[in-house]
């Protein structure tokens, strides 16, 4: 190896090694970046009708702390309240797992246990996630200071680029060569578009998916469905995985109702996931295209 391509190698492991010493602040400026593009389209409607981009950006602000406390003063009493039936519930429910595991080795023929030998272990392995989650949960709350800190740099750091993007926006493609720059700035504006798509497009997924999840629960009878609905809508953020995961707690919900619910609670989820691959996510791309396609013009 030449000593030019040493050099490079060691300043790229040592960017690495930076990059993830400060990957906690990485990410909030990532996330304020992201909010301050998406709130920055409403501040644009609103300096449409004439209105100054400080008093705009108030507005938008605004705004946004007022649909966060009406959803945290309407949902989460409520999400608190199931929250606490959940813990109250789910030790029955994994209290019939085990015994229908008790069963299917009784019924079972011996020879045929090997390859199911991990069923004995999984209600104990539930049950002992489960109170690792719930403790986890309350020492999260009792030290919570870093995370409100953490709010705080979030919410200043979006106030400041929602304010006054552009010396931001120049400084950062100050740091590309001058014959590159004109190319970032364009690659910057595609880049804007298709996030405030993408996070619409998300937004919009996750709350058809949330409200079909709670009027399906409603709808089988299945304990907590406000809860299970908000997980569900949640988890959608996750692609492949999250729908996969979200199924799992009103399943075991319906260990505590009739043997069928459980057959028909895979199903229904199943059924939001199609609607979201075959009807939602096409609707959502076209309307992307169409306003990628205005942008250029």
């Amino acid at each position: 190896m030449r000593f030019g391509q040493l050099i490079g190698f060691l300043a790229f492991v040592i960017s690495l090694y930076i990059l993830w010493q400060t990957r906690q602040i990485i990410l909030v400026v990532f996330a304020s970046i992201v909010l301050a593009t998406v709130l920055n389209q409403l501040v644009s409607l609103l300096q449409r009708f004439r209105i100054k981009r400080g008093i705009a950006v108030a507005i938008s602000v605004i705004f946004l702390l007022v649909v966060l406390v009406g959803f945290f003063a309407l949902i989460v009493p409520r999400l608190v309240d199931q929250l606490q039936q959940f813990g109250n519930i789910m030790p029955m429910a994994l209290e019939r797992l085990r015994s229908w595991n008790n069963w299917l080795q009784n019924v079972i023929p011996d020879q045929f246990l090997e390859n199911i030998r991990g069923l004995k272990y999984l209600t104990q392995g539930l049950q002992d996630w489960l109170n690792r989650l719930i403790n986890n949960f309350f020492s999260l709350v009792s030290s919570s200071l870093s995370i409100i800190l953490g709010l705080l740099l979030f919410v200043a750091l979006t106030i400041m680029l929602l304010a006054n993007p552009s010396p931001y926006r120049q400084g950062f493609i100050m740091l590309f060569p001058a014959f590159y720059r004109r190319r970032v700035d364009d690659i910057l504006n595609k880049c804007a578009v298709s996030l405030t798509g993408w996070i619409k497009g998300t937004f919009l997924t996750m709350l058809v998916i949330a409200t079909l999840s709670y009027i399906g629960l409603l709808i089988l009878g299945i304990p907590l469905p406000l809860v299970n609905a908000i997980l569900a809508g949640l988890l959608e953020f996750i692609p492949n995985v999250g729908p996969t995961l979200s199924v799992i707690p009103p399943a075991l919900l319906a260990l505590n109702e009739e043997p069928w619910k459980i057959a028909a609670v895979i199903a229904f989820y199943f059924g939001i996931q199609q609607i979201e691959s075959l009807v939602l996510v096409p609707l959502v791309m076209k309307s992307h295209q169409q306003l990628a396609g205005k942008s250029k013009r």
